[in-house]
């Protein structure tokens, strides 16, 4: 599986809204669908069934709080939505880091860097959102460009190191399964 083939079985109804134009969106999403095997996967093993809930509610968290986000009509709303978004991706790359023992390293590091991916997005989405102040609902594609590390003073140097050296794009095309 990869990003393409994925992005091509989510229905119209998804994909023809709006909200779809935006990128943390559709990879928060694809990363749900991820989860949904990788919890699958951690709920056969008796030592983690009790995580893989909440494990999954913490994945799900970061794609149910961007549209959220998206919906509200002025910038420091959109902003707060995007910071709980932020805080679900924390405690999934947790999650994901205590599941690798079933999951398996690669699946495991792939996800965590696809999760430090989505946060490079929210973390311009953020402040820009902050300086926008009030507005309307917004339903226009926007363009989120990256920052540089020196920008982002939330970005560790490790986390960008991890970033720099996974392109997003070979992250979306090779995704190991558990």
């Amino acid at each position: 599986m990869n990003y393409e083939t994925w992005a091509e079985t989510v229905p119209a109804e998804i994909t023809q809204d709006s909200l779809w134009k935006m990128k943390v969106y559709r990879l928060a999403l694809f990363l749900a669908d991820l989860a949904w095997c990788d919890v699958t996967k951690l709920m056969r093993d008796r030592r983690t069934i009790d995580i893989a809930g909440q494990f999954y509610r913490a994945v799900s968290s970061i794609e149910a709080n961007a549209p959220e986000g998206y919906s509200r009509g002025s910038g420091r709303d959109r902003a707060r939505f995007y910071e709980y978004a932020l805080g679900s991706r924390r405690e999934s790359r947790g999650w994901y880091y205590k599941g690798r023992h079933v999951l398996g390293e690669g699946v495991a590091t792939h996800r965590m860097l696809l999760v430090t991916n989505i946060v490079r997005l929210l973390l311009t989405m953020v402040p820009e959102q902050r300086a926008a102040g009030p507005s309307v609902l917004h339903e226009n594609s926007r363009q989120y460009g990256t920052k540089t590390t020196a920008e982002m003073p939330l970005i560790t140097d490790e986390v960008a190191q991890l970033v720099t050296s996974q392109d997003l794009a070979e992250l979306l095309e090779s995704v190991p399964m558990p």
